[in-house]
């Protein structure tokens, strides 16, 4: 069985297998506090532009998600985003079990903007029962979103004009930040992403780590306590230098970009490929996530020897489905399945 299911079937990349090994034996001190994880911050901190942010880590995205947002917010405010979000959708309601209601918007091809946060921002305030309210306090994006789609720089730089103007925390879900930087067309830097928001990550699970995310806090208002809510709320590994040994390596001589870009590239030979054979995407996506529209006897017949992802269905005899590549997806396997597509 070959597996499109996602982008973190596989294990981690060599080289960062290669570190765990040859530091396995070395002691450090716990919690996030050697000089691995310092390095690595350091590391990433140069690589967003960003000297005075504060980064953290992680071992997992809905992890970062909800402690992030809990540590932000009070105990009567909520979190904008998209309709098919993360937070709203994927996340068994982590983020409503901290206490924090999700208030989701229509999205469009996975994304809001910000006219939207403008107006849920008004229509709070402007009604005479706002105190009977949730009130909206951050907005939350993902880049790439989950249907594969990318914000612009434009678009950024406008969420993040009106979360100045309204008082409202930019984050930003950056679980597959590598395959979003590395897509053709992007105009879309680290840098940038650490100029318009006031937090997100870098995810490492889907982007070549065995596991972790770096949270990157550059609003100073979160910055104080977060160590707090990460211990909180479980996240505070023990042997934490098995996470900054990680991003330290995938943020040396580029590899971070490097993996990222290999993993767009077989996307790109994949919608190629099954664009010449004639099947119609669901949506138009240049990240490793490629939605196709599938005839149900043929989405029987594929998934004898594939694993692939059911999205939803799409009229009486036709499905939606989702095809990821990842940074260790082999060309070979690309071709045996455009093959039998």
């Amino acid at each position: 069985m070959i597996l499109f299911n996602s982008d973190y079937t596989e294990g981690a990349h060599p080289k960062i297998m290669q570190r765990l090994m040859e530091t396995n034996l070395e002691q450090t001190v716990g919690y996030g506090e050697d000089e691995y994880c310092e390095t690595a911050r350091d590391a990433i901190r140069k690589a967003c532009d960003a000297p005075e942010a504060d980064v953290h880590f992680l071992v997992g995205g809905t992890q970062a998600n909800f402690t992030v947002i809990s540590s932000a917010l009070r105990s009567f405010q909520g979190v904008l985003c998209a309709d098919s979000g993360h937070i709203n959708v994927h996340e068994t309601g982590a983020v409503e079990a901290t206490g924090h209601k999700v208030l989701a918007l229509p999205g469009t091809d996975g994304k809001i903007n910000a006219k939207q946060v403008k107006e849920a921002f008004e229509l709070h305030w402007k009604d005479d029962a706002h105190e009977h309210i949730v009130q909206p306090k951050m907005v939350y994006i993902s880049h790439p979103t989950e249907l594969g789609t990318l914000y612009t720089k434009a678009e950024l730089e406008a969420l993040h004009d009106v979360c100045q103007e309204c008082g409202l925390y930019l984050y930003l879900d950056g679980a597959r930040m590598g395959y979003g930087l590395a897509a053709p067309g992007t105009d879309v830097t680290l840098a940038d992403v650490a100029r318009y928001c006031d937090v997100f990550y870098i995810g490492g699970t889907k982007v070549g780590a065995l596991f972790g995310e770096a949270v990157v806090i550059c609003n100073p208002l979160l910055k104080p306590d977060f160590r707090y809510c990460i211990k909180q709320h479980g996240g505070m590994l023990a042997k934490g230098r098995l996470l900054g040994l990680q991003f330290l390596e995938l943020f040396k001589d580029g590899l971070y970009y490097e993996i990222s870009k290999h993993a767009i590239d077989m996307a790109m030979l994949l919608k190629d490929g099954l664009t010449k054979k004639g099947y119609t995407f669901f949506k138009e996506s240049v990240t490793n996530q490629q939605f196709i529209i599938l005839d149900d006897t043929k989405l029987e017949e594929i998934t004898k020897k594939y694993g692939v992802t059911y999205q939803e269905r799409y009229d009486e005899s036709r499905s939606v489905i989702r095809l990821c590549t990842s940074w260790a997806t082999k060309e070979e396997d690309v071709k045996a399945f455009l093959e039998d597509m």
